[in-house]
């Protein structure tokens, strides 16, 4: 029993030293996101005295200069109109895959589980073509592409989840009169809630963070994700303000990851729901 404790004591200690390196950079540019931009190259790791104290300057500067509101609103708009579009169609997709047995549908399956396997390199040049021809490079079109690059993973979690779903209770609500449609939005769709809100935020959290594929796609012009807008931060002969842009860093970070930690609880719940009981 000691020899368990020690174990533990150790697993603890180790677990909490990778959490702080984890943390870490997160802290760091918190704390310089407040220091003048003059002492954050010199001080990067010092915290914020009198002398080198900005306050909220940086963050001013990064909203009014570089118009990062705007950014944060594409964002926002892509997100959610993604994850949103994303989760209905592929859980459709999955109760289907599930419930139809053919070859058909087993075709399907492999395909989507393929699509997580294609690297985003060997498509990309050949997605951005066909995304200027078709007109999807704007906040609209991609959310359409951020779906079949979301399907994968969704359709693979959602198929493990409709498998361990008694076929009975489907029956049952069609003996009852409701339509195939109806049965999924009255029956299936609220016993999927768990796998829903796993795979919610495993894509909230990728497209919110995501740079190349909006970079790609979107005309810059005119449309710029809040990754995209710090990437454009740096100014002529690559001069960069890094105090605007320890800020702009923090207004992208803090989001997600309050987002994360409110939901957390339920993703270990839905990836073993979808996973292990398929």
């Amino acid at each position: 029993m000691k020899w368990k404790n020690k174990v533990s004591v150790v697993g603890t200690g180790i677990f909490t030293l990778l959490g702080i390196a984890y943390i870490m950079p997160i802290l760091i540019v918190l704390m310089n996101s407040f220091k003048k931009k003059v002492y954050i190259n010199k001080e990067p790791f010092v915290l914020p005295t009198e002398k080198t104290w900005n306050g909220l300057e940086n963050y001013l500067t990064a909203i009014d200069k570089y118009e990062l509101l705007s950014s944060v609103g594409w964002t926002v708009f892509i997100t959610v109109g993604s994850v949103l579009v994303i989760l209905l169609c592929t859980s459709m997709c999955a109760w289907y895959i599930t419930r139809v047995q053919g070859r058909f549908t087993r075709g399907l399956y492999l395909l989507c589980v393929f699509s997580m396997v294609v690297p985003f390199q060997m498509v990309m040049f050949t997605l951005s073509l066909v995304a200027d021809r078709t007109r999807l490079n704007t906040p609209w079109g991609i959310i359409i592409i951020y779906l079949g690059f979301g399907a994968g993973l969704a359709v693979f979690m959602f198929c493990g989840f409709v498998k361990s779903i008694p076929l009975e209770i489907e029956e049952a609500a069609l003996m009852d009169g409701c339509t195939p449609l109806r049965t999924f939005f009255s029956v299936v769709l609220p016993i999927m809630k768990p796998t829903y809100i796993s795979v919610g935020i495993l894509e909230t959290m990728w497209i919110w963070n995501d740079f190349l594929l909006p970079y790609l796609v979107l005309d810059l012009n005119k449309y710029k994700t809040i990754s995209i807008a710090i990437q454009y931060m740096k100014g002529s002969y690559g001069r960069v303000d890094m105090g605007a842009v320890m800020a702009a860093l923090i207004i992208a970070v803090i989001p997600v990851i309050i987002f994360y930690l409110s939901c957390q609880k339920h993703i270990i719940k839905g990836v073993a729901a979808g996973a292990v009981k398929g």
